[in-house]
Order: C-alpha cells, then structure tokens, then sequence
C-alpha cells in the first residue's frame, strides 16, 4: 500500500473521527458535570473489550478478503487488535496525558485482564474470517475506539476539569485516527502479495 493510499484513507476517515470524538465528549460532558454522576472504571473496560472485538473482526475480514487464509485471518485479527487496540485506547491517550501533566495511571488490559482481552480478540477474529463483514464494524470500531480513549482518560487521570476537554479531543482525535486506520485497512494489508 502506497503512502498516496494511505493519506487518502487517513483523510476520508479524519471528519467521521472528529465527529465522533464530538458525540463522545459531548456524553461525557452530559452525564459528568450535568448529571453529577461519575464513572466507574469498568465503563474503560467495556469499550476496549467491544473495540478489541471489532477491530479484530475487521482486520480477520479484510485479511480473508484477499486470501482465503482461515487461521492466518484470525491471528492476523488477533494480533492486530491487541497491538493497535492497546495504543489507540491507553498508550496514545497516556502519553498524550503526559504531555499535558494529567497525572494519568498506566493500566493495560493485556496485562491485567490476559485471558479476557486474549479471548475477546479471539472471538472478534473468528467472527470476522467467518462472516466477513467489514463497513458496519469499521464504523463501530471507530465509535468504541473514541469512546475507550476518552474514558480511559476519564478512569486513569487524577487531573480533569471541563477546560481540559480542548486537550482531550486533541488526544483521542490522535488516538483514533492513526490506530484505526492501521489496523482496518493497512495492516491486514501488508500480509497480502502486492500481486493480489
């Protein structure tokens, strides 16, 4: 895939990405300072569980697309999520935190939840090579990406105030774009021949 295809991709999915990190900041907003009502730290855990799920099913269905490569599909499923869903839900949101001194703890789900994360890419990658379904999960991979960035900054950082949602959708609009991008498209895309 050509750095032309590339930016073509990051492109078209930017105004989606952007618009969905709105929606999602605007929840935040309505259920935080509006309702009074706090997250619990399970809220993170659900949405990066369903993005893991997604993002495998996805990048399972592009792979075997092109190459009808059942198991191949699936580990390239699983390990596209687990890779690219770990830095789009909790790395580019910590470090972006860090730049913006949040004081926001490093928790990975890969480490601490192992045989929940493992099989929720598992079922997503199995799914995904089966069925083979691409457009409905990429748009729900996008909306659970945006929505386990923001709340893993929400759950993880000490330091948060309504004047700080500029710097988040900064964070998760960077979070989302590049991640998501890589894993539905590029990445089930360097395991195929360039001659299919």
């Amino acid at each position: 895939m050509n750095t032309k295809k590339i930016l073509h991709e990051l492109k078209h999915h930017a105004p989606f990405t952007a618009f969905a990190a709105l929606i999602a900041m605007a929840v935040a907003i309505l259920i935080q300072y509006v309702l009074k009502y706090s997250f619990p730290d399970y809220v993170f855990d659900m949405f990066h569980f369903g993005h893991i799920i997604v993002s495998a099913t996805v990048t399972s269905a592009i792979f075997y697309k092109y190459r009808n490569k059942f198991i191949l599909a699936v580990l390239i499923g699983i390990t596209g999520a687990l890779i690219i869903g770990s830095l789009s839900d909790v790395i580019f949101p910590y470090l972006g935190s860090l730049i913006f001194d949040a004081h926001t703890h490093f928790h990975l789900p890969i480490i601490n939840e192992t045989v929940f994360t493992l099989s929720s890419a598992l079922f997503g990658a199995v799914i995904g090579a089966s069925i083979g379904i691409t457009r409905f999960p990429h748009f729900a991979h996008v909306f659970l990406s945006v929505f386990a960035s923001l709340f893993y900054i929400f759950t993880y950082s000490s330091v948060f105030s309504l004047a700080y949602f500029a710097l988040v959708f900064l964070i998760i609009f960077v979070a989302v774009i590049i991640p998501c991008c890589l894993s539905d498209i590029i990445f089930p895309l360097l395991f195929i021949r360039k001659s299919k």
